[in-house]
């Protein structure tokens, strides 16, 4: 047995002098929000979003903020991203045939690492100004602009995914081949503060993931109806502004082209279509006038005709906010119950497709 102090050199790991981290072994953490803040400034600043389509001009300033935390670990060679980041766009625009100018915000108040896969919630206000302009601007800017910068986050996301500014230091210290990997030595055993590093991050994204589940505050809901009808015209009720006036005996107004908006029961729901296929399908952007500025549900109506003169139609609504802004917390069951009291059999009742 060997004494104390001695033995086989080729045994004992040794601390290296140089202090290096070789091909990225042990836990290793970056601070990525200055990086965050550049990347997403050069990605979300100057875009045209409206170039006079329906005489208006429309496009992104600068990155008003960017807060939070950002950062990337690194173990073993894989890249662990971490961020939770709230962001804030002054955007502009002018219509020059009233003439107006004006101004606003673009909010992204939640963009983090555990929802990746998702695109995140997108506010827009106007500074200022209520009035119908500004409200057409601002419907367009979310129409228009909101995919325009949701494919630049989504850009941000996937290079956050790849190392971020650790990516040109990753791919210099990658692990060599199975082939050399086998004749290399074993790597040291990584440290106890190493070891600490990593259960602590483990701690924190988990707490991140409970946290984001008590902040939902959204809900959806799915309906099916049957009518007694043809698809088409079915589908020519809910595309017709004279129509909905008559059953709803309110205000509407309606456009039938993709990206058009609507205004119903006299101004109290809004939005705009997303997609539009005649007699199968309408997606739409949706919102209650009562609900926090800039919060939209996503509808579509699926239109189904399984035999001639029998239509049934599957509705989803997403992301329908639990509250209203006034606090109260019956916004789901109120836009539930209105689907089917207030406009499903509405148009039984009225047009006579059955009960």
């Amino acid at each position: 047995m060997a004494k104390l102090g001695e033995g086989d050199k080729r045994w004992i790991v040794e601390e290296r002098a140089d202090g290096a981290n070789v091909h990225n072994w042990h836990w290793s953490e970056r601070d990525c929000l200055d990086w965050s803040r550049s990347l997403l400034s050069s990605l979300l600043s100057d875009l045209q979003i409206l170039d006079g389509e329906g005489g208006l001009y429309i496009r992104t300033k600068s990155i008003d903020k960017v807060e939070g935390e950002a950062y990337v670990n690194v173990r073993k060679g894989k890249v662990i991203p971490g961020y939770e980041l709230s962001i804030k766009l002054a955007w502009e625009a002018e219509a020059r045939d009233v003439p107006l100018k004006l101004s606003g915000l673009v909010e992204v108040p939640y963009l983090a690492d555990e929802n990746a896969g998702e695109d995140p919630e997108l506010k827009v206000s106007v500074r200022d100004d209520d009035g119908p302009v500004a409200r057409r601007i601002k419907d367009a800017m979310l129409a228009k602009g909101k995919p325009i910068i949701l494919e630049k986050i989504r850009l941000y996301v996937d290079a956050m995914s790849k190392g971020g500014p650790a990516k040109d230091e990753l791919d210099t210290k990658k692990p060599p081949s199975n082939a050399a990997s086998k004749a290399a030595p074993a790597p040291a055993p990584a440290p106890a503060t190493a070891t600490k590093t990593a259960a602590a991050t483990e701690q924190k994204e988990k707490e991140k993931k409970e946290k984001k589940k008590s902040k939902e505050g959204f809900k959806n809901i799915s309906l099916t109806e049957k009518f007694y009808c043809r698809a088409r015209d079915l589908y020519e009720i809910l595309m017709d502004e004279n129509r909905w006036k008559g059953f709803t005996q309110s205000n509407a107004r309606l456009s039938r082209e993709v990206g058009g908006q609507f205004s119903l029961f006299d101004g109290s729901i809004t939005g705009f279509h997303e997609e539009l296929q005649e007699g199968k399908l309408i997606v739409q952007k949706w919102r209650s006038g009562s609900w926090p500025d800039g919060l939209y549900s996503s509808v579509k109506i699926v239109f189904d005709e399984p035999e001639p003169g029998v239509t049934i139609i599957k509705l989803t609504q997403t992301d329908i906010p639990e509250e209203d802004k006034y606090g109260n917390s019956t916004v789901v069951e109120n836009t539930e119950r209105g689907w089917r009291e207030l406009i499903f059999h509405k148009i039984r009742a009225v047009f006579g497709f059955g009960i």
